[in-house]
């Protein structure tokens, strides 16, 4: 499966979003992933962070539910 870039697009906009929201658990990995271009080394601490974001928040009814969903489905473009 190739990645489109839509999906690249995407993604790039819902790791902005998280970087912007003033949550440290996900704010800090995503502005160290966008601050480095996606470098490799900030894919774990960025996938642990929307894991456990989704997990503490991700029913909670907020705007930010589906992105983390969605970010997880995407997660082999992080």
């Amino acid at each position: 499966m190739s990645i489109t870039t839509n999906e690249k697009a995407e993604l790039q906009e819902i790791i902005t979003t998280f970087a912007n929201s003033y949550w440290d658990l996900i704010d800090a990995p995503a502005k160290a992933w966008l601050e480095r271009g996606g470098a490799p080394e900030t894919r774990g601490a960025l996938i642990a962070a929307i894991e456990q974001a989704d997990k503490e928040c991700g029913s909670c009814g907020c705007d930010f539910d589906p992105l983390y969903k969605r970010a997880l489905e995407l997660k082999k473009l992080i």
